[in-house]
């Protein structure tokens, strides 16, 4: 049977946990912890569990997937609508849904009303549609540049060696934001490697933040997820993006049910 209750008590036990982690890997490089922001990865969880996570004081969510994350929005938003006029709930702040996953053009207009930030745009083209739909919302959207880092064939993200030229040319789009970078790492178990490819994007960083090409809110470096985002936060990550630690020890319910109460 699924137990909610023992659900919400592990996410509140492994959200402490991770947050301490975060913490330690910041001290240990000299590092101020609210400087590292944690995104919690909503694609293996059911809307119970995202609301838990808000409930929790969670601020930042992130979704790989457009459909899923237009979804879980649109039902976490009608939740707390709800919620709003019960004051013996107490007030909640609304969380900021990041896009991390692969961005198709065609699929840029579906997820623009519910994101925050983009931190996967990789390619100018990608980068002039955003800009082209965001206009009629009448606001500036952020976004990171994705690099493949790793020169990995299966894993999207501009070349480092056109990572400087395209956050330039992005940087030209009236309803852009460039605020850094993004990178996932190699998935092995070589720490080193996983280093290499973190130093070599935070030196892409550097070089533009010097060159001072994308003005002064060029500041995030969105690096590490579960296995690696310690090494992440010791090269200078702003954004750790954060999924299997955070729901480890939760046994989905299948089918996985998803509902607004």
């Amino acid at each position: 049977m699924y137990d909610f209750t023992s659900v919400k008590r592990t996410l509140g036990d492994n959200w402490k946990r991770l947050n301490d982690r975060v913490s330690d890997a910041c001290r240990g490089v000299g590092r101020d912890p609210d400087s590292v922001k944690v995104v919690a990865v909503t694609k293996t969880a059911t809307i119970d569990m995202v609301r838990a996570l808000v409930e929790l004081g969670v601020a930042d969510l992130g979704e790989n997937r457009v459909t899923e994350l237009g979804r879980r929005a649109a039902m976490l938003n009608e939740w707390m609508s709800r919620r709003s006029p019960d004051l013996a709930a107490g007030e909640l702040m609304r969380p900021r849904w990041h896009m991390i996953g692969h961005l198709q053009r065609n699929k840029v207009k579906l997820v623009l009303p519910w994101v925050g930030m983009i931190h996967s745009v990789d390619s100018l083209r990608l980068a002039e549609e955003i800009d082209t739909h965001v206009s009629a919302l009448n606001r500036k959207m952020p976004v990171l540049v994705q690099v493949n880092a790793a020169d990995e064939k299966q894993k999207y993200g501009v070349a480092v060696a056109a990572a400087t030229h395209l956050a330039e040319q992005i940087h030209t789009l009236p309803n852009l934001e460039v605020r850094g970078l993004m990178a996932v790492g190699p998935l092995t178990g070589d720490v080193q490697q996983i280093r290499q490819v973190f130093i070599r994007v935070r030196e892409i960083f550097d070089e533009i933040a010097g060159m001072r090409m994308c003005g002064p809110q060029f500041t995030e470096l969105s690096l590490g997820m579960s296995h690696d985002f310690e090494h992440a936060i010791e090269v200078g990550a702003t954004y750790v993006r954060v999924g299997s630690a955070l729901f480890d020890g939760i046994e989905l319910p299948l089918p996985v049910q998803v509902q607004v109460e």
